[in-house]
Protein backbone atom coordinates (compact mmCIF):
# COMPACT_ATOMS: atom_id res chain seq x y z
CA UNK A 1 0.00 0.00 0.00
CA UNK A 2 1.58 3.46 -1.02
CA UNK A 3 1.95 5.62 1.79
CA UNK A 4 -0.14 9.33 1.61
CA UNK A 5 0.00 12.37 3.97
CA UNK A 6 -2.67 13.14 5.93
CA UNK A 7 -2.81 16.54 5.23
CA UNK A 8 -1.85 19.22 2.76
CA UNK A 9 1.87 20.26 3.61
CA UNK A 10 2.11 24.48 4.09
CA UNK A 11 4.52 24.03 1.31
CA UNK A 12 1.20 23.30 -0.93
CA UNK A 13 0.18 26.94 0.06
CA UNK A 14 0.63 30.01 -2.08
CA UNK A 15 1.27 33.22 -0.09
CA UNK A 16 -2.20 34.86 0.71
CA UNK A 17 -2.76 38.27 2.08
CA UNK A 18 -5.58 37.44 4.35
CA UNK A 19 -3.55 34.55 6.07
CA UNK A 20 -0.54 36.77 6.58
CA UNK A 21 -2.80 39.47 8.31
CA UNK A 22 -5.04 37.11 9.84
CA UNK A 23 -2.21 35.34 11.63
CA UNK A 24 -0.09 38.58 12.35
CA UNK A 25 -3.63 40.06 14.34
CA UNK A 26 -2.90 36.38 16.31
CA UNK A 27 0.02 37.08 16.97
CA UNK A 28 -0.39 40.82 17.60
CA UNK A 29 -2.87 39.95 20.00
CA UNK A 30 -0.35 37.28 21.54
CA UNK A 31 2.04 40.07 22.28
CA UNK A 32 -0.30 42.58 23.74
CA UNK A 33 -1.39 39.41 26.55
CA UNK A 34 2.30 38.73 26.96
CA UNK A 35 2.88 42.92 27.69
CA UNK A 36 0.09 42.95 29.96
CA UNK A 37 2.28 41.42 32.26
CA UNK A 38 5.10 43.87 32.12
CA UNK A 39 2.59 46.46 32.47
CA UNK A 40 1.31 44.78 35.72
CA UNK A 41 5.09 44.39 37.23
CA UNK A 42 4.98 48.72 36.59
CA UNK A 43 2.03 49.03 38.60
CA UNK A 44 3.08 46.54 41.19
CA UNK A 45 6.60 48.52 41.30
CA UNK A 46 4.51 51.96 41.74
CA UNK A 47 2.25 50.49 44.61
CA UNK A 48 5.38 48.94 46.66
CA UNK A 49 7.28 52.23 46.99
CA UNK A 50 9.62 54.54 45.69
CA UNK A 51 12.87 52.16 45.60
CA UNK A 52 10.79 49.63 43.74
CA UNK A 53 9.55 52.00 41.42
CA UNK A 54 13.35 53.15 40.37
CA UNK A 55 14.21 49.64 40.00
CA UNK A 56 11.16 49.22 37.91
CA UNK A 57 11.80 52.85 35.87
CA UNK A 58 15.99 51.29 35.31
CA UNK A 59 14.85 47.89 33.99
CA UNK A 60 11.96 48.69 31.76
CA UNK A 61 14.03 51.81 30.04
CA UNK A 62 17.13 49.41 29.04
CA UNK A 63 17.92 50.34 25.56
CA UNK A 64 16.55 46.70 24.94
CA UNK A 65 13.18 47.31 26.61
CA UNK A 66 12.66 50.78 24.38
CA UNK A 67 12.98 47.83 20.99
CA UNK A 68 10.00 45.96 23.19
CA UNK A 69 7.91 49.07 23.70
CA UNK A 70 8.40 49.98 19.75
CA UNK A 71 7.19 46.01 19.42
CA UNK A 72 4.14 46.13 21.78
CA UNK A 73 3.07 49.92 19.98
CA UNK A 74 3.35 48.33 16.53
CA UNK A 75 1.14 45.39 18.22
CA UNK A 76 -1.02 47.45 19.36
CA UNK A 77 -1.56 49.95 16.98
CA UNK A 78 -1.88 46.70 14.32
CA UNK A 79 -4.56 45.14 16.68
CA UNK A 80 -6.20 48.22 16.44
CA UNK A 81 -6.48 48.41 12.94
CA UNK A 82 -7.46 44.74 12.15
CA UNK A 83 -10.18 45.27 14.44
CA UNK A 84 -11.49 47.87 12.29
CA UNK A 85 -10.88 46.36 9.01
CA UNK A 86 -13.08 43.02 11.04
CA UNK A 87 -15.84 45.35 12.31
CA UNK A 88 -16.48 46.63 8.87
CA UNK A 89 -16.50 43.10 7.59
CA UNK A 90 -19.17 42.50 10.13
CA UNK A 91 -21.28 45.32 8.53
CA UNK A 92 -20.83 43.45 4.66
CA UNK A 93 -18.84 45.66 3.24
CA UNK A 94 -15.20 44.58 1.78
CA UNK A 95 -15.41 41.28 1.23
CA UNK A 96 -14.53 41.25 -2.42
CA UNK A 97 -11.42 39.83 -3.06
CA UNK A 98 -9.83 43.21 -4.12
CA UNK A 99 -11.55 45.41 -1.41
CA UNK A 100 -10.12 42.75 1.25
CA UNK A 101 -7.11 43.16 -0.46
CA UNK A 102 -7.06 46.75 -0.15
CA UNK A 103 -8.05 46.53 3.08
CA UNK A 104 -5.36 44.03 4.05
CA UNK A 105 -2.71 47.01 2.58
CA UNK A 106 -4.35 49.84 4.22
CA UNK A 107 -4.48 48.13 7.64
CA UNK A 108 -0.41 47.18 7.12
CA UNK A 109 0.03 51.26 6.49
CA UNK A 110 -2.06 52.67 8.84
CA UNK A 111 -0.72 50.49 11.98
CA UNK A 112 3.10 51.64 10.73
CA UNK A 113 1.97 54.94 10.19
CA UNK A 114 -0.03 54.96 13.42
CA UNK A 115 3.40 53.41 14.97
CA UNK A 116 5.82 56.03 13.96
CA UNK A 117 3.09 59.12 14.94
CA UNK A 118 2.49 57.64 18.28
CA UNK A 119 6.39 56.98 19.47
CA UNK A 120 7.38 60.31 17.71
CA UNK A 121 4.53 61.83 20.18
CA UNK A 122 5.87 59.53 23.13
CA UNK A 123 9.51 60.23 22.60
CA UNK A 124 8.45 64.28 22.50
CA UNK A 125 6.13 63.99 25.76
CA UNK A 126 9.14 62.15 27.53
CA UNK A 127 11.91 65.00 27.37
CA UNK A 128 12.18 67.38 29.95
CA UNK A 129 11.13 71.28 28.69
Amino acid sequence: MLSRPLSPHLTVYKFKYTLATSILNRFTGIALSAAFVLLVYWLMAVAAGTSSQERAQHLLSLPLMRLVWLSVLFAFCYHLCAGVRHLVWDTGHGLERTQSQRSAWWVVIASVLLTVLLAVALLHLGRAP
